[in-house]
């Protein structure tokens, strides 16, 4: 017998001839990854595993854009023992603790053995990418607008994209993007590689993404998460090892005052002076 779909917060799940439509809700005022996202992705991704009915799964955003990332207003808290003044062994054990449950929860899109397709539409940024980059399959809208954020706010970043983007783009781009920080948009996504293919309005995308799923759905079950499972046993041992090195890197390296003054500058919404400290 199947679950009910669980109660959430931050997502909301429908399922249909045997596709899941996993959307991210627009918490205030944009599509930010708050403490409700954190607890819902591990509860959503488990619930999709284990029901049989669902065979492929769409994610996408809620409105214009896909995911701004990291909420910082809301997990400020979260982030204390990261940029507190007395940041010591009990507080930086705890923020390990903190990055290993945000790791698992992108994770749990990996883990999942049914097939997962992102359907990228505005903007993808920071949690986005780590988001997308845990997807099988990734297509986007030509207004779509991707950004690897981590290091404007004075962070390695933790939670996935350094573990799984530089397979999917190569070790250059990789670099390149998580080191600048910048800005890129669909047709440079589309070129590198991280999404497959790119449709001209995110009407186009979802039904794109839509009809691949179908696709999915209609080849036998097993034998997809099979070949899922199969291709991830590489490449998911080779994220456990970056994952782990980047939590403990953060975890002693994180706390510094160009962490503190990018989180200021972020909240009193100007740019941030940082001094290598």
């Amino acid at each position: 017998m199947t679950s009910p779909i669980p109660a959430l917060t931050a997502l909301a799940i429908s399922v249909e001839d045997h596709i899941a439509t996993v959307v991210l809700r627009a918490v205030g005022k944009a599509n930010r990854m708050g403490p409700a996202f954190w607890a819902d992705m591990p509860a959503a991704f488990a619930w999709l595993d284990a029901t049989p009915d669902v065979r492929a799964i769409v994610l996408r955003g809620e409105g214009e854009h896909f995911s701004f990332g990291l909420d910082l207003a809301t997990m400020a808290g979260e982030l204390g023992a990261a940029v507190g003044e007395q940041s010591l062994a009990k507080e930086r054990t705890e923020f390990l603790a903190t990055i290993e449950r945000l790791q698992r929860a992108i994770s749990s899109v990996a883990a999942c053995r049914k097939p997962v397709v992102a359907a990228i539409a505005g903007w993808c940024v920071g949690g986005g990418v780590d988001l997308v980059t845990a997807c099988d399959v990734r297509l986007c809208s030509a207004d779509a607008r991707f950004s690897v954020r981590e290091v404007k706010l004075a962070m390695v970043a933790d939670i996935g994209t350094l573990a799984r983007l530089p397979a999917i783009v190569g070790q250059g781009h990789a670099r390149l993007l998580a080191m600048t920080g910048d800005d890129f948009d669909a047709p440079r996504a589309l070129r590198i590689g991280l999404v497959e293919e790119m449709y001209e309005t995110p009407a186009a995308l979802f039904d794109a993404a839509g009809a691949l799923a179908k696709r999915l759905a209609e080849n036998p079950p097993l034998v997809v998460q099979g070949v899922k499972q199969v291709l991830n046993a590489a490449s998911e041992r080779a994220a456990a090892d970056s994952l782990r090195t980047v939590a403990l890197w953060n975890a002693a390296f994180l706390p510094s005052n160009d962490l503190r003054e990018a989180i200021s500058a972020f909240l009193e919404k100007r740019a941030p002076r940082f001094e290598g400290r």
